[in-house]
């Protein structure tokens, strides 16, 4: 019998200048796939490239983790922006790593959104379509990685590709959507775990009690909490534990 594959992500890069956020070369030893910041939200030409770099030296996936324009609020405030923005600002992010990537000969395996954009593509089917279509013209064959969703179902209805996936060290709604935390805080380790070992296996439970269906691909922890690395380790551990094969998506 074949062990069950579950990926481990997190968002990375998001260091600015001489400000740095999260340890990415220790989260790194423990993640499989690394979403880096793209200069909107977080992150500098710099740290795109050095964040690939490491990445690669790590034998980890990466792929651009674009948000809103947004460097104050750290792309987690919803702005208002029409969807022809919204398309804008994921290529000309995507476009910026894209060409980093080309010169370190580091592929790009997957476009997440952060943030509040995340939020406003898990809520919009067309959207969601309208941005995975508009990806392949920039990175052929690259999925869009988000919550199953309603949108996440059209987007696979339309033929393109995807990588369902969500946070287990944030809470979830009604919708299997994550409720964004203004300024995360450290969490405890093992109550992470236990949630990204009962998303692996296809169900969460909500802020409100209710048992729902959570079939990812891939179970993301945040570089930016105070603990990511204590945590990243103890889901890890968990999960492979548990006899999942832990691997990039």
């Amino acid at each position: 019998m074949t062990a069950p594959t579950i990926d481990l992500n997190a968002d990375a890069g998001e260091s600015f200048g001489r400000w740095t956020l999260g340890d990415d070369d220790a989260l790194f030893q423990h993640i499989t796939t690394a979403n880096i910041a793209c200069g909107y939200h977080a992150g500098d030409p710099a740290t795109m490239r050095s964040s690939l770099i490491r990445a690669r030296n790590a034998g980890i996936a990466a792929g651009a983790h674009p948000g809103y324009p947004d460097l104050l609020g750290f792309g987690r405030r919803a702005l208002p922006a029409t969807d022809s923005d919204v398309v804008d600002y994921i290529l000309y992010q995507v476009g910026a790593l894209a060409g980093f990537a080309a010169a370190e000969e580091v592929p790009l395996t997957h476009v997440k959104p952060h943030g509040a954009l995340m939020g406003r593509i898990c809520r919009s089917p067309g959207l969601a379509v309208t941005v995975a279509r508009a990806l392949q013209s920039v990175l052929p064959g690259a999925p869009l990685m988000f919550a199953p969703t309603e949108a996440l179902r059209a987007v696979v209805e339309a033929g393109l590709p995807v990588i369902p996936e969500n946070a287990a060290d944030l809470g979830f709604d009604q919708d299997g959507i994550n409720i964004v935390e203004p300024v995360p805080q450290a969490k405890a380790p093992a109550t992470v775990a236990d949630r990204a070992l009962e998303m692996a296996r296809g169900t969460v439970r909500t802020v409100e009690g209710t048992v729902i269906p959570m079939p990812v691909r891939s179970v993301c922890v945040h570089g930016d909490r105070p603990n990511a690395v204590t945590v990243a380790k103890a889901v890890r551990r968990r999960l492979e534990a548990a006899g999942f094969v832990v691997r990039a998506a």
